[in-house]
């Protein structure tokens, strides 16, 4: 259940924290007063994508966290496979901050999490049902999700579409090997040839930046020499001087003499004497590399010919050595698939009959899980429309079995009756905005009691209903709110007049800016903003006393 959501600078939200109560809780204000941003602050924290146009003119960040409690099993479990736990009092805080420059950070419980990670914790908690929902009423594609939503085929359906996924797979395979033979003979000597080309060239791993470090060191071979030379008669001397090594031998045992009497200098002539084997060692190293620095200048045109090779091959076949030889790997293998090629055919066929029958098996047992969940949808769905004046609406779910699709063989629909005696047709091409939004309540009511999920949140789920079936939608929310938290954003003073918690969004302009706030009202307020709902700018104390009517009724009824 959310308890708390704190807002920073979101859209015209410079700063609020919100309280939320158990049960029914309500947002009104006037339009424009920013109801529809607390829905986006709450589907930000919640994981979901969001826009940095959302920050506060003038701010460098925004800030949503909301505070949970009586967290559900489904939370629990997912955030133990996350790596993340409650807090000690069985608390959960989600918090998301994101700048203007795109920067995204994430918290679960204090500790950072990934959006993604986030979002997947966060649909255990939240659902939220908005205007677009409607929508998919409005798409036939869409019917089906409701059935397995309530029918609970996730398990089933997502085996069902590992074998479909295998399926298309093996079938792309086929037609990769039903080519005729003109174009596999094309292939085959194309394929041979280039195999050849790259073979014969026998490149190896990290050949190229190899032979740019020696191309590098020839040419500069004149430089190293004199450097080399130079270094070696300084360590080592020559006929002219002697070297540091020969000097710092004698510094050695003058000190060690020296340390015999002044036991100061001993340490120094330890000291001393670790530097002088350390550089004498260098020093041997130096004169090897003397004896070692042999270039020769024609070795540079075998590597600029090499250079040469690698760089055509480059330009046919990848960007780089690794690259090519990834492409003789592929090249290779589609080559002896195409020597074997009616072996393997027969192969592919033998899995694609195989997987071919397990998939339609699990297509026609999640066929039948699902025709007989519609019936039992449809019933409850009936009793749901009854309950918010809806008696005579008939729903029903139309099923055409199909082929093998992502979804199985069931094509569904939903098909409405309205008026007795009248055949059903496409919901989607009879039933009214006030009549999709019940029935899209009465979908979700059914559907909600398949999860755990303890806070439902509904954006304007009224829209297009007015008096007694608005009513009705009030009295249905505030039943449903006996079992879980609901949230409603809502312009209707008889879905307010329901609310345990009435909070009241008020946009005020100070200093030339605009600024939302969010207040809880005591009965007193709640009765003049169900007033103001009722009767615009003109709140009479006839329209004071029917809100309070409304009220005490309401009280009543709940």
């Amino acid at each position: 259940m959310l308890t708390q959501l704190y807002i920073q600078n979101i859209a015209v939200i410079e700063k609020t924290s919100i309280e939320f109560q158990p049960g029914f809780n309500i947002f009104t204000g006037e339009t424009g007063a920013g109801k529809s941003i607390l829905i986006d602050a709450i589907s930000a924290v919640l994981g979901f994508r969001t826009s940095r146009d959302l920050i506060r003119t003038g701010a460098d960040k925004a800030i949503v966290t909301a505070l949970f409690d009586r967290l559900s099993q489904d939370t629990v479990d997912a955030l133990a496979e996350f790596g993340y736990e409650p807090e000690e009092d069985g608390s959960l805080l989600l918090s998301r901050e994101f700048s203007a420059e795109g920067k995204n950070t994430c918290k679960i419980g204090g500790r950072p999490a990934t959006v993604s990670i986030l979002r997947e914790v966060a649909q255990t908690l939240i659902n939220i049902h908005g205007q677009h929902d409607n929508q998919a009423l409005m798409a036939p594609d869409k019917h089906i999700k409701f059935i397995d939503s309530f029918a609970d085929t996730e398990n089933l359906l997502a085996s069902y579409r590992q074998q479909y996924a295998q399926l298309q797979d093996i079938r792309k395979q086929l037609e990769k090997l039903n080519v005729d033979e003109a174009e596999k003979a094309y292939r085959i000597d194309l394929l041979t040839y280039q195999i050849d080309e790259i073979s014969d060239a026998d490149l190896k791993p990290g050949e190229e930046e190899e032979l740019i470090v020696q191309k590098k060191r020839i040419g500069n071979s004149a430089k190293i020499v004199e450097s080399i030379t130079q270094a070696d008669a300084a360590l080592n001397g020559d006929d002219e001087s002697e070297g540091l090594v020969a000097m710092l031998g004698t510094a050695k045992d003058a000190i060690a003499m020296a340390g015999r009497y002044f036991t100061n200098l001993e340490e120094m002539a330890a000291r001393v004497d670790e530097i002088y084997y350390e550089l004498r060692e260098y020093a041997s190293d130096i004169r090897n590399y003397t004896t070692d620095l042999d270039f020769d200048e024609g070795d540079i045109d075998r590597i600029e010919l090499r250079l040469d090779t690698i760089y055509k091959l480059k330009h046919k076949y990848g960007s780089s050595v690794e690259e090519i030889l990834s492409y003789l790997e592929k090249s290779t293998e589609e080559l002896s698939s195409i020597n074997h090629s009616e072996e393997l055919q027969q192969k592919l066929n033998a899995q694609l009959a195989q997987v071919t029958y397990n998939a339609q098996k699990m297509a026609e047992e999640l066929s039948e899980r699902r025709q007989q969940a519609a019936i039992l949808f449809t019933d409850a769905v009936g009793e749901e429309l009854k309950f918010l004046d809806m008696p005579f609406v008939r729903l029903e779910v139309k099923n055409e079995i199909g082929a093998l699709s992502a979804d199985g063989i069931d094509n569904m629909e939903f098909m409405i009756s309205t008026n007795p005696g009248e055949p059903p047709k496409p919901l989607s091409k009879i039933a009214s905005g006030g009549e999709l939004s019940r029935i899209m309540l009465s979908l979700k009511n059914v559907i909600a009691d398949k999860d755990q999920v303890g806070t439902l949140i509904f954006d304007e789920i009224d829209t297009g209903v007015s008096g007694r079936a608005a009513q009705k939608i009030g009295q249905k929310l505030a039943q449903v709110s006996k079992g879980r938290q609901i949230i409603c954003v809502t312009h209707l003073a008889q879905v307010a007049s329901y609310a345990d918690n009435h909070l009241l969004i008020e946009k005020n302009i100070r200093n030339a800016r605009t600024y939302t706030e969010v207040h809880s009202l005591d009965k007193a307020e709640r009765i003049h903003e169900i007033a103001r709902i009722i009767g615009g700018a003109d709140i009479t104390d006839t329209v004071l006393k029917n809100a309070e009517e409304m009220l005490r009724l309401a009280e009543k009824q709940a």
